[in-house]
């Protein structure tokens, strides 16, 4: 019977696309990365999602995340998503947690509990934590390195972050990895340098319009990345798609070889088929 995954199940298979439905996945960070990724996962039929961020939405948030719209300015990003999801399949299960990441609170998460981790945050010490946290409890887990100041969404890969370059956040994290004697760890990033911004006064920095109630003003950053619409969507889509292969074990590879090789059979059982008939027909002329 058709259902709203029954395309999915032609690329993944029935099985892969029931396991899903087991799986629990925690997103950190729920903006331009983040929000893709939940997007996405939900569209895939992940059963449980866990979503963490305590930002609203803000009107400069509309040039790239998915939750943005005129109408969600000022509202709770995880509540939004929670909604969004809800509209996209009701039986999967959200759990929302309004707060900022850091080391501080990280007892508060239990990392045994998720089939995967995702960290699509800013802040290095957030990030470091959240990666400790899943190695101590063996859960994989995916950072996403920088995809501020750049606008090929081609450029983005998923690899490990001993194998990035070029990329100042991943810089920061391989040494802070090394540190910790870390081996490796998946990460989305781009290959693309990244653009020096326009030095404007029409900035955040200069004129924050974050909504009421906002805990961290944009006035207080060090620092503020342009952004477009191609690359943080496109990172969460890349980063989803290596959960949902990590999670089914889904090789394209191998699906790609079998596919081949069932085309082969096929042919040459219609070219046996072909040679028979042509001799049957052979024999009754004579």
């Amino acid at each position: 019977m058709l259902n709203q995954y029954s395309r999915m199940e032609l690329v993944f298979g029935p099985e892969a696309v029931s396991l899903l439905r087991t799986k629990r996945v925690a997103i950190f960070g729920i903006g331009g990365v983040g929000g893709s990724v939940v997007e996405a996962l939900a569209r895939s039929g992940v059963g449980t999602l866990d979503l963490i961020d305590d930002d609203r939405i803000c009107l400069t948030n509309l040039n790239r995340q998915v939750l943005a719209t005129r109408k969600t300015v000022g509202k709770y990003k995880v509540d939004v998503a929670a909604e969004r999801v809800a509209d996209l399949d009701p039986t999967i299960k959200v759990n929302t947690y309004k707060m900022f990441y850091l080391p501080e609170n990280a007892d508060q998460f239990d990392f045994t509990q998720y089939d995967y981790v995702v960290d699509a945050i800013d802040t290095v010490s957030g990030k470091i934590s959240i990666i400790m946290k899943a190695i101590e409890c063996k859960t994989p887990v995916l950072s996403v390195m920088g995809c501020g100041n750049r606008v090929d969404p081609t450029k983005l890969t998923v690899t490990d972050i001993y194998k990035t370059s070029g990329d100042p956040l991943a810089r920061v994290m391989r040494y802070e990895l090394r540190k910790r004697h870390v081996k490796k760890l998946k990460v989305v990033y781009s290959t693309e340098p990244a653009i020096r911004p326009v030095d404007t006064d029409n900035s955040c920095l200069h004129h924050c319009i974050c909504p009421p109630g906002t805990k961290r003003k944009c006035t207080e950053r060090r620092d503020l990345p342009g952004s477009t619409a191609f690359v943080p969507p496109a990172a969460g889509a890349i980063a989803a798609s290596a959960i949902v292969m990590d999670l089914t074990k889904f090789n394209p590879n191998v699906r790609t070889k079998q596919a081949i090789g069932d085309a082969k059979a096929k042919k040459k059982l219609e070219e046996k088929e072909k040679q028979k008939a042509a001799s049957e027909t052979a024999t009754e002329q004579v």
